[in-house]
């Protein structure tokens, strides 16, 4: 039984990285790309530039 103990952490972790990848991708684009892209444009032309 030392063998399912060995590799349920890293299966968990395996399991919530793949979570994070699919959470990354699927916010990536959709309806909520332009106001994104207008607030980041807006946060960058605020800053000045060096």
């Amino acid at each position: 039984m030392e063998y399912v103990s060995a590799i349920v952490p890293p299966l968990v972790m395996a399991i919530g990285f793949a979570f994070l990848v699919r959470a990354i991708i699927r916010s990536q684009g959709g309806a909520q790309k332009a106001k994104e892209d207008a607030a980041a444009e807006a946060l960058a032309s605020r800053t000045p530039a060096e």
